[in-house]
């Protein structure tokens, strides 16, 4: 597949604008957060030519057919953090169920685009849907045209759809893997703590840590530290699952053990986006495989179209240095 065309740079806020925080809600002028064709319109596509979550004539957005079932829909995305452009023009769809494998060599957008999709960065340019739903914006402009920023709890409520794994594991050090597995639902849902408690102890058992529940982060393995993480998202019920490198840091000989998680939710039909050089692991699981080269999507497919059989030199070249 060839490379897209370099797009225009993304419009950039005027000296002196008001630069919001994620939390902010109510109308404002776009920033570089949110970034406006000429006329205002709303979230752009990288050119300014056209609106980015609404049809031109302010309809709201409407999801294509072909993407109506998508769990996943981004259209034109870009991300920037000043003169680096990071995602560029980035296209992608995930339908209930599937397991995507995003690879690339590093600093090829990767995590970025995941932290994108939950709303841990901000697009330049373009959309991110869940189900049909815009992120972080009201699913209609104003009157006037500008796009309204959803107010701190409704973005919230959005993340805790999605759970997220991260490269380190982020456990509270002074609570036991089950009251870490427990603190998110009690804390953030109202979750009874017997019920909590419950749910938690299947979940570990389910990562394989059922004898572990009492045990302190300091007194587990890296790869046991990562499966509770793993159950710690699972604990708030999520509909979609990011990975971002979860075995980078671990051991060799503990990397198969949080693969085998990873196997087990994918069987169990669980959606996810999982970013990895485990290429193994995205031979045998993955419906999709993406691979990222300098902020761009390159190639997609099955893991035989784009492992077995690439068709750009750089996605060669890449398969080459890590099998």
């Amino acid at each position: 597949m060839s490379q897209n065309p370099a797009p225009h740079e993304p419009t950039r806020n005027e000296p002196g604008s008001h630069e919001p925080t994620r939390h902010e809600s109510g109308s404002h002028e776009p920033t570089r957060h949110e970034p406006a064709a000429a006329d205002g319109a709303g979230p752009a596509a990288a050119d300014g030519t056209a609106p980015g979550p609404a049809a031109a004539d302010g309809a709201g957005p409407a999801p294509t057919a072909a993407a109506a079932d998508a769990v996943i829909e981004i259209e034109g995305l870009h991300k920037t953090f000043g003169d680096l452009h990071v995602l560029r023009d980035c296209e992608l769809t995930v339908r209930p169920g599937e397991v995507c494998v995003l690879v690339g060599p590093s600093g090829s957008g990767k995590s970025t685009l995941l932290r994108c999709i939950n709303q841990l960065e901000d697009p330049t340019a373009g959309t991110v849907r869940i189900d049909g739903v815009l992120q972080g914006y009201e699913p209609e402009p104003l009157a006037d045209g500008r796009w309204q920023r959803l107010g701190s709890k409704q973005i919230a409520a959005q993340r805790a759809r999605i759970g997220m794994v991260f490269q380190r594991f982020h456990l509270f050090p002074h609570l036991t893997a089950l009251a870490n597995v427990m603190e998110a639902p009690v804390q953030v849902l109202g979750a009874p703590r017997a019920s909590a408690e419950r749910r938690a102890r299947e979940l570990l058992d389910r990562v394989g840590l059922a004898d572990r529940a009492d045990h302190y982060p300091s007194e587990l393995s890296g790869g046991q530290q990562q499966r509770v993480a793993i159950a710690r998202a699972l604990a708030m019920d999520p509909e979609l699952m990011l990975f971002d490198e979860p075995t980078s840091a671990l051991d060799p000989e503990l990397v198969s053990e949080v693969l085998t998680v990873l196997k087990d939710l994918a069987a169990d039909g669980m959606t996810m986006v999982v970013v990895t050089h485990e290429m193994g692991f995205a031979r045998e699981v993955a419906d999709q495989v993406v691979f990222m080269d300098e902020g761009r999507i390159i190639e997609r497919g099955s893991p035989q179209q784009v492992i077995d059989h690439p068709r750009s030199t750089r996605l060669a070249e890449f398969i080459s240095s890590v099998l």
